[in-house]
């Protein structure tokens, strides 16, 4: 086979495929940046905590679903619930969607653990980290042998002294050698 025309075509799928790719690189890029720093930050939700307090909770009420109501349109929430329990004798926990309520009984005092996903983020990190399932693995598998081809494409792009017989030589042996090294630092 001519030279040239292997060349030719090294230099088509590595256009092409990275033309492709381009999106799914991004997302995987931002996603994995941020999850790389889940230590210093929950990178899929924000959470935020408001106190308040309603007042005295009406305890004559026999009817935890009354009392629970009166506590939700004192704090102008929807008055939908999941359920409820006590975590201490004079807390009062109460779950409603993506959120929940802390009441101390006997001062009416309220802590809200509010939770709410961070745009595109939540949604980033749901696809690099293969939450659907299904047929988003065999996207995300195709992405990964495609970054194989683009990685081995790459080493032939360039000819001569900045490719793979010269400068590309060294930069490949130095991007081979960084992760054993810090495998060896680490294990």
């Amino acid at each position: 086979m001519d030279g040239k025309l292997v060349r030719k075509w090294n230099r088509v799928i590595h256009r092409d495929l990275g033309y492709l790719a381009v999106g799914l690189t991004l997302i995987y890029a931002i996603s994995g940046f941020v999850v790389n720093h889940v230590q210093d930050w929950n990178p899929n939700y924000e959470i935020s905590h408001v106190k308040s307090n309603v007042g005295k909770i009406d305890l004559t009420q026999n009817n935890i679903e009354i009392i629970v109501k009166d506590i939700l349109n004192k704090l102008s929430l929807p008055l939908k619930y999941k359920t409820t329990f006590r975590p201490e004798p004079d807390i009062l926990r109460i779950f409603v969607k993506d959120n929940t309520i802390d009441v101390n009984i006997k001062t009416g005092e309220t802590i809200q653990e509010i939770v709410k996903t961070r745009p595109l983020i939540y949604e980033m990190n749901f696809l690099h980290l293969n939450h659907p399932k299904k047929a988003w693995t065999y996207v995300a598998d195709l992405y990964a042998i495609s970054l194989a081809v683009l990685a081995m494409t790459g080493l032939f792009v360039l000819k001569g002294k900045q490719g793979i017989t010269g400068r590309g030589a060294w930069l490949t042996i130095a991007g081979v050698i960084l992760p054993i090294v810090f495998l060896w630092l680490y294990l």
